[in-house]
């Protein structure tokens, strides 16, 4: 695209009423909303690319997206006219210039997710937490997570079906913290597989519940048996959080 500018655009969005991120035929995505809403907005067609896709029903305080423009600049009045035409679900927080090689997915150092688990019903939480009513061990699902941290092949907690050329990823932290009436998950890693976050929730609680031995994570992750795994924990609790880039992406 002769002239093309490439544009980071930060968004979040509640992933309830949404097939997941990436275009479905017959299922309404995040990502077809965004396409069709600039689109709208700068009267030609707009295709984005994001970081990385979430599931149904998953959502995210962060999300990042390029797309590219030719012979137009943004002007001050983008955002308000952006968010105007977009549901209450999805909200661009802001747009930033970037080199036109810079890539939301490939260039992306590290992502966070967090997931939220709640120990009583809570009218305002409802689609955004995974309801329990039993408190697990939160000291053994921590060393759980000190166990998860010594390996790199996950292909245990990968959904079957996904198209990847490789099932390692390197996890820089993993821990549980307990805050109010509720019980947080974060995980920050290189990549992620598809499904694996819900289901080492899912695997960890199990430890926590005292339905499965902490011994038995080693075995789980050696066998590269999704089977053996947990699981997984219900998509509604889980927020993909932060994405981080190197800075001389960025031309602002």
């Amino acid at each position: 695209m002769e002239g093309k500018k490439r544009y980071f655009l930060e968004l979040s969005y509640k992933g309830t009423p949404f097939h997941g991120w990436q275009i479905q035929q017959n299922a309404l995505t995040v990502q077809e909303v965004i396409e069709k809403a600039l689109s709208l907005y700068f009267r030609r067609e707009i295709s984005i690319m994001g970081s990385g896709r979430t599931d149904t029903g998953v959502h995210a305080t962060m999300q990042v997206c390029h797309f590219d423009l030719a012979d137009q600049v943004p002007n001050g009045n983008f955002l308000k006219g952006i968010n105007a035409l977009l549901p209450r679900e999805i909200a661009i927080h802001s747009i930033r210039p970037v080199r036109e090689d810079a890539h939301a997915r490939f260039d992306a150092e590290r992502r966070s997710y967090f997931y939220r688990i709640i120990f009583r019903k809570d009218p305002f939480l409802d689609e955004l937490a995974w309801l329990c009513f039993h408190r697990p061990d939160m000291d053994l699902m921590n060393q759980a997570c000190e166990i998860l941290m010594k390996h790199e092949d996950f292909e245990c907690f990968s959904k079957v079906k996904t198209e990847v050329n490789h099932f390692r990823c390197q996890i820089f932290s993993a821990h549980w913290e307990q805050k109010d009436n509720q019980l947080l998950f974060h995980i920050t890693a290189n990549r992620f597989l598809r499904g694996m976050v819900r289901a080492i929730v899912g695997t960890l609680m199990e430890i926590g519940n005292g339905t499965r031995p902490l011994s038995s994570l080693e075995e789980i992750i050696l066998s590269k048996d999704r089977n053996k795994a947990g699981k997984a924990a219900p998509a509604k609790g889980l927020f993909l959080s932060q994405i981080e880039y190197p800075a001389q992406l960025y031309l602002d």
